[in-house]
């Protein structure tokens, strides 16, 4: 979920240099003495100021003022440095002091912050990662953690040297109703899981986004398969608190082509939307112009950086998959079954958790639009049922909440912010370990990708341990037998 446009992508410099319940309650600090409020807070760092930021500054500016201050903002766009100070007079809050990419070293030294925030594009986060641990600061990312496994490895590396972690905001893992089949699945319900079938599904506003911004170059985001499914493989293991051992995958590029552009009737790829000859018969056409937020970050920041966030879905020069298949077995025995696809008449997904006492069925139909300012999914259709084997289906009663990602950014928010977060006997909280392991089977498809041959988690890289997962039922106990059945 990183969606911070960073400046254009031919300059590489680019950043180069129980279900979940509601939000905890934070006290008002107006309510607070000035000295002990400002005791209280720490100081927070943003790197990288484009879209998928907003959700922090909007936390530290809002609920959780409290405890958090933005103390400062790095980016290499001088536009949406300012624009990130004007709205954090908007929210009657401090402007967080600018610094360009180059300036880091120079940031943390003047700001002594204590934790840093990166949401650069996804191939610069090792570098931002490795200098914050070195500095020793805490630092929290967002997903995926990194793109390669040699980036992985350096960053586990430096995990290991400097006795610091990272957390990486996997806040898929909080939605209520992810929490619940958590815990479903936790409690026996279908027995020991042995396999997974998860579809993925996003549709042609949610999907074609990712073909106009900079993660449709391969080199910056890793493709789908990591930038997007790193989300999902890490719902699986975390569902299933295990470790893939080895993928196998395929991949291509269908849909978003010029060929598919002259199959619609239109003339061919174009540079992008804003100057296209063709808006008036391309029912992909993206207007910047028309979304007052989305104008101030990025049509009105390109004169800075040349960046363009509303790029040509239909451009030869794309590089990542639109359709891709896997298939990834675990360290328990569980293999899971998967697919994205980028071009589908609905958005959400189908998940489906084969056991020995049953089968666990989740479904999900998001409303989700343009990858923006909110990250929100409204309006999302929920059914959970587990079916015992040979037994009725059981409906449940799905978990809700409020706010972005089916209200799973609200808990989560509430985790980083809030000193006085409770105990989660979910173990929700991802680390580095969590952040390589979800990654690290999307690189492992991207190389499959390339060979045709299947890869071992292994081989990637070396020294990683698993995250503290929540125990499962396991696959040696004893499993009651099914019921005998129904006589025709």
């Amino acid at each position: 979920m990183n969606d911070l446009e960073g400046s254009t992508i031919k300059r590489r410099e680019l950043l180069g240099g129980l279900a979940a319940g509601s939000a905890i309650a934070v006290a008002s600090l107006d309510a607070l003495p000035a000295a002990a409020a400002q005791a209280k807070r720490k100081r927070y760092v943003s790197v990288g100021v484009g879209s998928r930021n907003r959700m922090y500054q909007q936390a530290i500016w809002g609920p959780h003022k409290a405890h958090a201050e933005l103390v400062a903002a790095v980016d290499t766009n001088p536009g949406r440095l300012a624009l990130v100070g004007k709205l954090a007079g908007q929210n009657g809050a401090p402007a967080p002091k600018p610094y360009l990419a180059t300036e880091f070293d120079k940031m943390v030294r003047e700001q002594r912050p204590d934790v840093i925030i990166v949401t650069t594009p996804d191939t610069f986060h090792d570098d931002y990662l490795v200098r914050a641990l070195e500095a020793g600061c805490d630092v929290l990312t967002e997903k995926p953690m990194t793109t390669t496994p040699e980036k992985a490895q350096r960053i586990l590396d430096a995990v290991k040297r400097t006795g610091r972690h990272i957390r990486i905001t996997h806040n898929y893992r909080y939605a209520p109703y992810r929490s619940q089949v958590k815990e479903l699945l936790m409690s026996g319900e279908i027995g020991d899981v042995l396999s997974v079938d998860f579809h993925w599904l996003l549709n042609t506003s949610h999907g074609a986004d990712y073909f106009r911004r900079w993660h449709s170059n391969k080199a910056m985001s890793g493709g789908l398969m990591i930038h997007k499914a790193s989300h999902h493989f890490d719902l699986v293991n975390w569902w299933l608190s295990d470790m893939p051992v080895e993928v196998q995958a395929v991949g291509k590029r269908d849909f978003y082509t010029p060929a598919m552009a002259k199959r619609f009737g239109l003339v061919g790829g174009h540079e992008r939307c804003h100057t296209c000859p063709e808006t008036g018969d391309c029912t992909f056409f993206f207007s910047l112009k028309d979304d007052p937020a989305l104008k101030a970050m990025y049509l009105d920041a390109e004169k800075y950086d040349g960046y363009f966030r509303d790029q040509c879905v239909w451009r030869p020069e794309i590089s990542i998959e639109d359709t891709m298949n896997v298939i990834v077995k675990y360290q328990g025995g569980a293999t899971l079954s998967y697919s994205l696809n980028a071009f589908n008449a609905w958005e959400g997904y189908t998940i489906a958790f084969n056991g020995t006492k049953g089968r666990l069925e989740h479904v999900v139909i998001e409303q989700a639009g343009i990858s923006g300012l909110n990250g929100s999914s409204m309006g999302d259709e929920i059914q959970t049922r587990i079916i015992p084997m040979r037994g009725d289906p059981r409906d449940i009663p799905p978990a809700t909440g409020a706010g972005g990602h089916g209200g799973g950014d609200t808990v989560m928010l509430a985790e980083i912010f809030d000193p006085n977060a409770p105990a989660d006997p979910l173990l929700r909280r991802a680390d580095e370990r969590a952040g390589a392991a979800s990654a690290l089977i999307g690189m492992a498809a991207n190389r499959c990708f390339q060979t045709g041959q299947p890869v071992k988690i292994a081989d990637l890289v070396t020294g990683l341990t698993a995250p503290d997962y929540p125990r499962m039922p396991d696959h040696d106990g004893k499993v009651p037998m099914p019921r005998p059945l129904t006589k025709a």
